[in-house]
């Protein structure tokens, strides 16, 4: 029963990318991503619960760290055929995660970093810092103090209200925070596989984000959306390259987006979506179950330690 428990968690996440790309159509783009993001940690959370439990369970059946954990009798668990594979698969997989995790924390750190240093070089107006380059490009940078960092191609390649609908984009991602929403995503997506299209989805709700709050800032949604057709445009033959926690108006599936800014404004549903609610019920069901599997597995190993008795 135990084991079950621990395998739920690592099944749950399965079924979550089919609801979480439909919670976009069924909330307000805020709303989608606040429960995407959390209902991607929620599962990811239980992932590793679950994960770091079966590996302790099948560590405890070893003599020497049977030893190291002061156990007096056997730990009560199923077979040892099962245990053991399960544990060692269990370490395994959560080793090869930490290790992708730290590789791309790395890469992403060194990528802000440069980021921030060729900004630094260059003169700002306000929070605005136009790179000379001849490659078109935009997007957020996060830190202090935020900025928004533009190339000349780029603003050759709009005109001026477009501009201001471009940087009214990329001020709202730095004003919502967005860096952390897709840092959430970039973790989530290392601790399970099946929350990799989970990340994509809550970074198309960010850039949605982005979008409406940029419509109502410059109080047009049409120029919203050509100025983001046309950034596109202009991005789509160049090399861009830049940490995934700088967002830009140009990344994600920007038809799909400018048909959103050219229907009227969402509006936020008066209850919850029955989507939403099922993709979070599926995060509370898998911390649920992983908390539930790691009490059983703690209370035996209290019996094993003959502290209490069943």
């Amino acid at each position: 029963m135990r084991t079950v428990l621990l395998l739920i968690p690592l099944l749950l996440p399965w079924a979550a990318p089919a609801p979480a790309h439909k919670v976009l159509d069924r909330c307000t783009p805020v709303a989608a991503l606040w429960t995407l993001t959390v209902s991607a940690l929620l599962l990811a959370a239980g992932t590793v619960a679950a994960l770091g439990t079966l590996a302790l369970t099948g560590l405890l059946r070893i003599p020497a760290f049977a030893a190291l954990g002061e156990l007096v009798h056997p730990l009560p668990t199923p077979s040892v055929r099962l245990v053991l594979p399960l544990a060692a698969l269990a370490a395994g997989l959560l080793t090869l995660a930490a290790l992708a995790l730290v590789r791309t924390l790395l890469r992403q750190t060194t990528g802000l970093r440069t980021a921030r240093s060729e900004a630094g070089r260059r003169p700002a107006a306000g929070d605005l810092c136009v790179v000379d380059s001849p490659r078109p490009d935009a997007y957020a940078l996060p830190g202090r103090p935020h900025r928004i960092v533009v190339t000349t191609a780029m603003l050759r390649s709009l005109d001026a209200r477009e501009r201001e609908a471009l940087f009214a984009h990329e001020r709202a991602h730095n004003a919502g925070h967005h860096h952390y929403f897709l840092a959430a995503a970039e973790l989530a997506a290392h601790c399970h596989p099946a929350l990799r299209p989970v990340r994509e989805a809550i970074r198309l709700a960010a850039e949605r984000a982005a979008d409406e709050a940029a419509a109502t800032a410059v109080g047009d949604r049409r120029l919203t959306a050509r100025a983001i057709a046309r950034a596109a445009l202009a991005v789509h033959t160049a090399d861009t390259s830049r940490p995934v926690m700088t967002p830009a108006a140009t990344t994600g599936p920007v038809p799909r987006r400018v048909a959103a800014l050219l229907q009227p404004a969402p509006r936020a549903p008066r209850a919850m979506p029955w989507i939403a609610a099922l993709l979070a019920a599926c995060a509370l069901l898998s911390c649920t179950t992983a908390a539930t599997g790691a009490l059983h597995v703690h209370q035996d190993i209290e019996v094993a330690q003959g502290e209490t008795t069943h």
